[in-house]
């Protein structure tokens, strides 16, 4: 079969799976919010610039590099996304942002890529250039641009093993839809995203979310006379009980120390003060707690958004969903605050902060709960200079920034000339 009769054939199979798909998805409370939007096409109005964003982290890349796109003449720009948690940081994030000569911003929910939705929706849109973050591969999106000429690209771009091996299966559709640069966060990204789309650009770039991370000194902290702070923090369902026993060993071997509790997730307090209460041991909640501390203490902690304020106090901290293969939680917020930071061996959502950061010991990985505690006593023990450490981070995140003004030179290239 041709080229041209492979693709039109493929997308028909591929529309008629869509229409049998929608009547289920409907039903889908995550898909709940904006599924109106997501099916339609007659609300999109014609844009310069078009940036998809999936989720929370890619919608966290595109607020940095709308908000760092400098062009010389009035640029349209329509940015969507997949999910709730998407949608509250891009309304959030770019609420009142100045952006220098841009007329006009939108912020919209992503439509299905069923060829019927997206191919009306990309003649609405009409984007001149598309960015597309991380791993957004749709094959009736990727159609629908090339039939309308729009100039397209991923910017940090990566693809891990199970996906690469995904694509590989179906090279012979990827390599007529391939974009026209991928702008990748490595070597190994980009040589997957090049044996995928043979025929594309391909780049390495610095990872955009080094950028993201603020890596001045935290202008608040808690008070605690005396006493070292450990975290364990952002403790995840399945690890749970290991970490209640870093707790104990941490507790019997240094007594004299303040431990703060972070579960993951609010709706686990209960059971963390069941599991508390089955060892006797005994706690406070944060919400009952005053400062400055003076004492030994447990506390569990019960409110939002103070983590990055107590890991400025502390001395050392795990960072939990790294005991099980649960991808791991951020270890570079509590290394730039200067603590001795500790993470177990599951790491995957952040194994973009690269290897060299455990080999300079900026974080330190370890592969059981027994380790993790042994670290922490070590760290309690043998303080090391907090402002050191903060440097040592700091230095390694500065080194690694720039993508955000490689990606909007990029993007500015495609809008106002034929080169990338």
């Amino acid at each position: 079969m041709t080229k041209n009769a492979f693709i039109p054939n493929f997308l028909k199979v591929y529309n008629i799976a869509w229409k049998l798909a929608l009547p289920f998805l409907k039903k889908n409370q995550r898909l709940d919010a904006g599924f109106s939007y997501r099916t339609g096409w007659a609300h999109h109005t014609r844009a310069d610039l078009w940036i998809q964003a999936a989720s929370a982290g890619e919608a966290s890349l595109a607020v940095n590099i709308i908000q760092a796109l400098e062009p010389c003449a009035p640029v349209k720009i329509l940015v969507t996304t997949t999910t709730a948690q998407g949608m509250e940081i891009l309304e959030s994030g770019l609420a009142g942002t100045q952006r220098k000569n841009a007329s006009d911003l939108c912020i919209q929910w992503f439509p299905f890529d069923a060829p019927f939705i997206i191919e009306k929706t990309v003649k609405a849109v009409a984007p001149r250039v598309m960015v597309l973050l991380e791993t957004e591969i749709w094959p009736g999106l990727l159609f629908s641009l090339k039939q309308n000429n729009s100039r397209t690209m991923i910017i940090n771009a990566r693809m891990s093993a199970k996906s690469f091996s995904r694509y590989l299966k179906t090279k012979f559709l990827w390599n007529h839809l391939g974009p026209d640069l991928v702008m990748a966060v490595s070597e190994r990204d980009r040589t997957r995203y090049k044996t995928v789309f043979e025929h594309s650009r391909t780049m390495v770039m610095p990872n955009i979310k080094f950028d993201c991370l603020e890596t001045g000194s935290s202008d608040t902290s808690l008070c605690i006379q005396g006493l070292p702070l450990t975290i364990l923090a952002s403790i995840r369902q399945q690890e749970e009980t290991q970490v209640l026993d870093i707790l104990k060993t941490i507790l019997k071997k240094f007594p004299d120390q303040a431990v703060a509790v972070f579960p993951r997730h609010m709706h686990r307090i209960e059971a963390w003060k069941n599991h508390l209460k089955s060892e006797n041991m005994k706690f406070q909640m944060r919400s009952d707690t005053q400062f400055p501390l003076s004492q030994p203490c447990i506390i569990l902690w019960d409110r939002f958004g103070e983590l990055k304020a107590a890991y400025a106090s502390a001395k050392a901290v795990f960072v939990g969903g790294s005991l099980k293969p649960l991808g791991g939680q951020n270890f570079l917020e509590p290394a730039i605050s200067g603590a001795v930071t500790v993470t177990g061996p599951y790491y995957d959502d952040f194994a973009w902060a690269g290897r060299e950061i455990f080999t300079k010991n900026i974080v330190l990985r370890k592969n059981t709960w027994q380790e993790v505690a042994q670290t922490i006593l070590y760290a309690l023990k043998r303080p090391e200079d907090k402002e050191s450490l903060r440097q040592r981070a700091t230095e390694y995140i500065v080194s690694r920034q720039g993508g955000t003004k490689l990606a909007c030179a990029r993007i500015l290239n495609a809008l106002n000339s034929s080169e990338f």
